[in-house]
């Protein structure tokens, strides 16, 4: 069997697919994207392509260090993001040829269902708190929703008193029946970090997701010293040299690699194994699509310490599409009463796309980019 051809798809709300053919019949499906750059890390894709065309899809982990050694240069979000969808895309080939999920090429399951949790978003506790209940009623019991807004390096008490009332607020409206875990989202400096970690103490979430930018990651050990709360990041780390010195220093509790940016599937396999040697819990971030989401559920399901994972059913990202929109069998993706998920029976990843769907929504894709934020000052403030 050999790879004769790669197409891209572009397709709302911001999400890039990537079909890898082969000459047996066998596609492949993979999300390689960046959330705000598609169209950069789609051109990585199609250069990437030379390596693949002709090439046996089977050979994954020599395709694999092709794509990543064969270029002097390397690692970064634009060529890990590449990788990462090729990665995804041939392990599904691999797993439809045999006949068997791709967990099941990876030495089988370590759990039956895995825990998921919502996004919740909103700037005022009544709206987050009113997402809450509704998807209570459904069984999801854990959440995730951004702490604050823009921040400066040194921002005022009162700034960090709104913040603290807005989780005080969802903490007192939903009391202890539910878990959350609150996104700094980087917009929270080294200073202000210690300050606001302290005055959540007492309201428990159940973790904050990168306390600072990933550029000041030796501050994670500080700020893990000063505070109970568990400390999680990883989305913004591309490859198993990147967590390395992290996990070295310590002070993570949680690692969030991100299946579509560092390296897919073969490459956050290692970096499970490299957080469980350091009793570091796995978390995959994923905001994205169904076929990334399904890549996370095949690691989730031989990764021992992987105790969560985001999906994004609903998530505020998602104008236009949602989470199942361009997916066949929508019923192997449903969470159970406790928000967890079974393993995707199907072969490969699992996930059937519609194709003439997503075709047709790639006819006219829209250019999602972040939003650009700006202090009081008119300079400009993390997103």
């Amino acid at each position: 069997m050999k790879i004769v051809r790669l197409q891209t798809f572009h397709a709302a709300p911001r999400w890039l697919f990537l079909k890898i053919e082969t000459d047996a019949g066998i596609v492949g499906w993979g999300e390689p994207v960046v959330e705000g750059r598609a169209r950069t890390v789609e051109a990585a894709v199609h250069e990437l392509g030379d390596y693949l065309v002709g090439r046996d899809p089977g050979r994954i982990n020599d395709l694999w260090q092709t794509l990543y050694r064969g270029g002097f240069y390397r690692g970064g979000p634009v060529l890990m993001s590449a990788i990462a969808g090729i990665d995804q895309a041939l392990w599904d080939i691999k797993g439809k040829a045999l006949g068997v999920p791709v967990h099941e090429l990876l030495g089988g399951r370590v759990r039956e269902r895995m825990k998921t949790y919502r996004w919740v978003g909103g700037d005022r506790p009544a709206d987050i708190v009113a997402q809450m209940r509704a998807h209570r009623a459904d069984g999801y019991d854990t959440f995730k929703f951004n702490g604050t807004e823009e921040l400066r390096i040194i921002d005022s008490p009162r700034a960090i008193d709104a913040a603290v009332a807005k989780v005080a607020a969802i903490r007192e409206a939903m009391g202890d029946g539910i878990d959350f875990g609150i996104d700094f989202h980087g917009r929270v400096s080294v200073p202000m970090a210690r300050v606001l970690l302290r005055e959540l103490e007492p309201l428990r979430p159940l973790f904050v997701e990168e306390p600072v930018l990933p550029e000041q990651w030796e501050a994670y050990r500080t700020l893990a010293d000063a505070t109970a709360i568990p400390l999680a990041a990883g989305e913004r780390m591309y490859s198993r040299f990147d967590f390395k010195p992290v996990l070295a220093a310590g002070g993570l509790a949680m690692l969030q690699p991100d299946l579509s940016h560092a390296g897919g599937i073969t490459e956050c396999l290692r970096i499970a194994a490299m957080a469980e040697a350091h009793d570091v819990a796995l978390a995959p971030h994923c905001p994205l699509g169904p076929v990334a989401l399904a890549a996370c559920l095949q690691v989730d399901f031989v990764a021992w310490n992987a105790v969560l994972q985001e999906q994004s059913i609903g998530i505020h990202y998602n104008d236009g599409a949602d989470l199942l929109d361009y997916v066949v069998n929508k019923a192997d993706f449903a969470c159970d009463a406790e928000g967890c998920i079974a393993a995707l029976p199907g072969p490969g990843l699992g996930v059937e796309i519609d194709e003439a769907r997503l075709v047709e929504a790639s006819r006219h894709p829209p250019d999602w980019r972040n939003p650009l934020w700006r202090h009081a000052d008119g300079s400009v403030a993390e997103w």
